[in-house]
């Protein structure tokens, strides 16, 4: 059967800003009253190799309502949260928490100088599984398949399976209700990939190294940039005279309201409001 190119329909521009205790980052996505990356609330991309703009951390701080997704690509942080779960996430690692019910957690970085670089990536949890117990899971790099391609390009498949003609390979994190996929992806200069994807997801490609073509008509995403891909059951992603490194975000879409204020997310004003109260009164995590 013929796949069906998905086509580049919204592309998006990380914007500087701030946040933690003066960590400095791009917000690549930011809630949106539409919801229009549904399940995906919010992208943010870290990277200094300034101490400054990272040595503050993110202290202590409480989550509801969906999953975080934390990606180092270079340096090292510390997770610890009042479960007692203590997570090392260092370069290929990969934290996946569901913060559900609520959780209080910090990430601090684990040097003093040096490049910290990396993403936090947050997915929507259903209606259904908002207020179910939180769950807190890290893998090394070397617990994270990849599949080698030609000249250097690889995939590392954190969530999610890549299917090709002869095997599926599953990713390191499984069974979530969104159905993610969450691949990084090297190509090298001159080199097409393609990517089977469900036809009821949305679709996202971030790049943070070099330009990217992709869809069918090949328009070009540079670094930075964040492409919506839709209508089709097939990402294809090309490389021209240099190589690129980008994520590929995939998931179903819940079609719920949502109602996001700092660090909640739910499907109402009155429940935002008595995750506050909850917060506020101590009980957030009981």
């Amino acid at each position: 059967m013929n796949k069906q190119t998905r086509q580049l329909a919204a592309v998006i521009t990380g914007q500087s800003t701030s946040d933690g205790h003066g960590v400095k980052l791009k917000r690549i996505i930011s809630p949106q009253q539409n919801n229009a990356f549904d399940p995906f609330i919010l992208l943010d991309e870290f990277g200094s190799d300034q101490a400054a703009d990272y040595i503050g951390g993110f202290p202590d701080h409480p989550h509801r309502g969906f999953e975080t997704v934390t990606y180092m690509l270079e340096g090292a942080m510390l997770h610890r949260d009042h479960l007692g779960n203590e997570g090392h996430l260092r370069a290929g690692g990969v934290q996946w928490m569901t913060a559900a019910h609520g959780i209080i957690h910090s990430e601090m970085p684990e040097q003093e100088n040096g490049s910290l670089h990396g993403f936090q990536l947050w997915i929507n949890l259903p209606a259904r599984e908002k207020m179910k117990p939180p769950h807190y899971q890290d893998f090394e790099a070397a617990d994270i398949p990849r599949i080698a391609l030609a000249d250097g390009g690889y995939i590392k498949i954190i969530a999610g399976d890549y299917v090709t003609e002869t095997q599926t390979i599953s990713g390191a994190v499984t069974g979530v209700t969104t159905r993610p996929l969450f691949f990084d992806v090297r190509l090298a200069p001159g080199q097409q990939l393609d990517i089977p994807v469900s036809m009821r997801h949305t679709a996202l490609i971030h790049v943070y190294q070099g330009e990217l073509a992709v869809g069918g008509s090949a328009r070009i995403l540079k670094a930075g940039q964040l492409g919506q891909l839709i209508d089709g059951d097939n990402l294809r992603l090309a490389t021209q005279d240099q190589p690129a490194r980008f994520l590929v975000m995939a998931a179903l879409p819940l079609n719920e309201p949502v109602v996001q204020a700092g660090p909640f997310v739910m499907n109402s004003t009155e429940e935002i409001e008595q995750a506050f109260r909850d917060y506020r009164d101590g009980v957030l995590t009981l």
